[in-house]
């Protein structure tokens, strides 16, 4: 098992609509996201910067990788481009974070 995380933005004003449309998630991507490997996946809002910061779970052999070639997924970057910073074809703008201190149960 393997851990990620990273940051992203949103666009000032948008928190109620990002939450909206992760509330509604289309279940082929959930699916997608779950056949690829991914265990957990937890986003989080800092509301003072707009700052998102996702942590992901998923399996050491995964697919992860392969998602952003797929139509699925480029089609739900383009319905979040108009919330958030995104780059020319639409992806996210993310930085990965790097990892400082885990406290593991003991």
């Amino acid at each position: 098992m393997q851990t990620r995380a990273f940051r992203m933005n949103l666009n000032p004003g948008q928190h109620a609509e990002y939450r909206r449309r992760h509330d509604e998630i289309w279940p082929e991507l959930a699916q997608a996201l779950r056949d690829a490997g991914m265990l957990d996946y937890r986003i989080f809002l800092d509301e003072a910067s707009n700052a998102l910061f996702a942590v992901m779970t998923h399996e050491d052999q995964h697919g992860l990788d392969a998602l952003p070639g797929t139509a699925l997924m480029q089609r739900w970057w383009q319905y979040m481009q108009d919330i958030m910073p995104s780059h020319p074809d639409a992806s996210p703008v993310s930085v990965d974070l790097i990892p400082m201190f885990s406290l593991t149960p003991g």
